[in-house]
């Protein structure tokens, strides 16, 4: 798939990778075994019966592609530019053994992306059968129980805190990565099914959980996600031009800071950035600070390149732009200058040991092995934890270990009667693909609950 030169896209919000031309996707498309036992399609979270629609591809009826991926997805735009295809159907494609995978994920998206130039959405949901869902949160959870649960007919509210529906994806992964256009158009799609978006609404403030079901709804799904970030504990991080990874995406996606004096969000992003941590999220905010003008960034990472949780994609696009990688090493304080400013960070050179609980090898700090590094901006992107102001108005849920929801994995149930919940707030900071998981099994189970079905 094209993309932008690294040296014109650190100059732009625009999208990074430019999509497949027509040719191009039936072309790849006819690459495609079409296996009677396709592993592609177990592997796919959301269950999409991926050679049929590859197939209508490769026969340029490109229509009837949308069609099957919609029987199942209701976000294939997203999908097919965040979604990790190659830890997942790509990773089981046969062709694996002698050359590449089929590209499913681009050719989802030449899909989504044909769908939105060539023809209006259409929408296909069953009458409504008078039973009331709500939905608290509009991330990728939230939104996949929304349009499962209005196509077979509930009446589905989705409750956002924010001014925005969309969640992570519409505050969290960058414009480059993920256009808030084809987000806004997948919502639209969602509310022609009926799913009405109630925003500036903070479930646990506005109203409690037991006053929704006052209210008249007979279920309620909880896709709060992860919103409180983590934070190392090391001295320093108070101090000026210090984020988290959370302010530093929220600031440049929701509130257009990159667009400033346009939009007054301004960020102060000096010179020089060190990025902690070796997510996604660490690679977004990385590339972010770039494009906001930092002439040099740094990612900052306690384990090797090979323990690095990030996509290898997103890894080899921070690197073709110019970021530095300082893997095997840990922040030990972060230093300020005498107006309170970052100035530099000091940071100790790491080995690998065992495993640790992860699986992955254990970093141990390699005595005398301290550094300073000349930095004047520091980003935390060590993770996130589920917002607390839900779950400290609602006691009687169930919680685990760092406060994440304890939800029966194949149901999606909590321990509260007609209450299920997924995505970041029970599995912790995860992809948008396994939150729209988490989404269809708890629509599945919210269906049979209300209708009286045991599992």
């Amino acid at each position: 798939m094209k993309k932008q030169s690294p040296n014109d896209r650190i100059k732009n919000f625009n999208e990074v990778a430019l999509g497949m031309a027509e040719d191009e996707a039936v072309k790849e498309a006819t690459r495609c075994l079409f296996c009677k036992k396709p592993k592609c399609s177990l592997e796919c979270p959301v269950e999409i019966d991926i050679p049929r629609f590859i197939k209508a591809i490769k026969e340029k009826n490109f229509s009837e592609a949308i069609k099957v991926i919609k029987e199942k997805n209701n976000l294939p735009g997203v999908c097919g530019r965040v979604c990790p295809q190659e830890d997942q159907c790509e990773g089981v494609c046969i062709l694996n053994a002698k050359s590449k995978p089929i590209n499913i994920g681009t050719l989802e998206r030449f899909a989504a992306d044909w769908e939105l130039k060539n023809q209006p959405t259409s929408a296909e949901s069953s009458k409504e059968n008078g039973q009331k869902v709500a939905v608290i949160g509009s991330g990728p959870a939230g939104l996949t129980v929304a349009g499962y649960l209005a196509k077979i007919g509930y009446s589905v509210t989705v409750f956002e805190a924010l001014h925005a529906a969309g969640g992570v994806l519409i505050y969290g992964i960058p414009e480059f990565r993920l256009p808030k256009d084809i987000v806004k158009k997948e919502i639209e799609y969602l509310k022609s099914l009926g799913v009405k978006i109630i925003p500036n609404y903070i479930v646990g403030k506005t109203a409690t959980l037991k006053e929704l079901f006052e209210q008249g709804y007979k279920a309620v799904f909880i896709g709060t996600g992860a919103g409180l970030p983590s934070f190392m504990n090391i001295p320093g991080e108070n101090l000026n031009r210090v984020y988290s990874s959370n302010e530093l995406l929220t600031r440049a996606n929701l509130m257009k800071a990159y667009l400033f004096p346009k939009y007054d969000t301004p960020i102060n992003i000096g010179k020089s950035v060190a990025v902690i941590g070796g997510g996604n999220t660490a690679m977004d905010s990385a590339r972010v600070s770039l494009r906001l003008g930092a002439e040099k960034v740094y990612i900052v990472y306690r384990r090797s390149d090979k323990e690095m949780p990030a996509r290898k994609e997103e890894i080899e696009n921070a690197k073709e732009e110019g970021i530095i990688f300082h893997t095997l090493t840990l922040p030990k304080k972060i230093l300020g200058d005498e107006k309170g400013f970052v100035k530099s960070m000091e940071c100790i050179k790491m080995e690998l040991g065992e495993p640790d609980s992860s699986g992955r090898r254990r970093p141990i700090p390699i005595k005398g092995s301290e550094f300073i590094m000349d930095v004047d901006t520091v980003v935390v992107a060590v993770g996130q934890s589920p917002n607390p102001v839900f779950l400290k108005a609602t006691p009687e849920l169930k919680l685990g270990k760092w406060d994440k929801i304890v939800v029966d994995p194949d149901t999606q149930a909590t321990n509260l009667k007609g209450v299920y919940a997924g995505g970041d707030a029970t599995y912790g900071d995860n992809t948008v693909i396994a939150a729209m998981g988490a989404g269809k099994r708890a629509a599945k189970s919210i269906d049979k609950y209300l209708k009286g079905v045991k599992k």
